[in-house]
């Protein structure tokens, strides 16, 4: 069987690929995430990313079979940096190099890039730029969403085009060039991405306690007590509860977000939140 090969047929170094297959992998590379299942990851997404380049590759059909068929295994990746991988495996079938190789050195640069790309991405760009774009859209500007999908997409794609030709260019080498410093690199991206998230928390948000306490001539007001102690310390209180919550029982970000809706909910009819919401309540319900 083709896929039970442990060296292609053809071992004869194929011509380097072209800068329009490249791109056609880099832009397939969007879709590793389309057939995702929880048997062999993104495997499906990796063999149609990847496709354009083996079938210039390898001219013999029992060989692309071979190749397909390896190339299918289990793999999971971070998806905005897959095409490193992609780059340096194409390396790789291009040269007719001994198929347990290309799958050991699949699956060694694969696992490392997903705890680099949460740092870069998920912990430290996507957070600040949602903290800056999303105040924009509150205050009404409908430049806050389209800068978000710019900045966002545009990084991604700009690394994914680099990438694939930084790596395709250096082979394995680039493994090396790339994990020099993984550890450190991840290490200060996730503190970076920690301290982005606290400061938005202060300066974002909102929540506050609406409940004031009759004393005499003059109330206390429990917000402001809160306020001289810890300023916006029921945000901090909320996000250290979906913390706990995701970290420590499992919860999803959707049950945290269900959770969040009805405490707002139930807090505005007994007034514990800080607001005004005679309007909404005034409002008839068919308008």
């Amino acid at each position: 069987m083709a896929s039970n090969m442990t060296t292609y047929t053809n071992t004869t170094p194929a011509a380097q690929l072209d800068k329009a297959t490249l791109n056609k992998v880099v832009w397939r590379s969007l879709m590793l995430q389309a057939s995702f299942n929880y048997e062999r990851m993104q495997a499906a997404g990796w063999e149609y990313c990847i496709l354009p380049g083996l079938e210039k590759i390898h001219t013999n059909k029992e060989d692309l079979a071979a190749s397909m068929g390896h190339n299918l295994e289990f793999f999971n990746t971070h998806p905005f940096l897959v095409t490193l991988v992609c780059g340096i495996v194409l390396s790789l079938e291009q040269a007719k190099s001994d198929i347990n190789t290309i799958r050991a050195v699949r699956v060694a640069c694969a696992g490392p890039l997903g705890g680099i790309g949460d740092a870069i991405f998920w912990f430290t760009l996507v957070p600040i730029t949602a903290g800056i774009t999303a105040q924009m859209a509150i205050d009404g500007s409908l430049i806050g969403p389209i800068l978000y999908f710019i900045i966002v997409f545009g990084v991604q794609m700009g690394l994914r085009f680099f990438l694939m030709n930084w790596s395709y260019n250096l082979g394995t080498s680039a493994i090396g060039t790339l994990t020099a410093h993984a550890t450190q690199f991840t290490h200060a991206a996730s503190m970076l991405g920690v301290f982005v998230v606290g400061a938005l928390t202060c300066n974002y948000g909102g929540t506050a306690l609406g409940m004031v306490i009759p004393n005499g001539e003059s109330s206390i007001d429990v917000q402001g007590l809160l306020n001289g102690i810890l300023p916006a310390f029921i945000p901090l209180l909320l996000t250290l509860m979906c913390y706990f919550l995701i970290k420590k029982k499992g919860w999803s970000a959707t049950k945290c977000i269900g959770l969040l809706l009805v405490m707002g909910i139930v807090g505005a009819i007994f007034g514990i939140w800080a607001g005004d919401y005679t309007a909404l309540v005034s409002v008839p319900w068919h308008a």
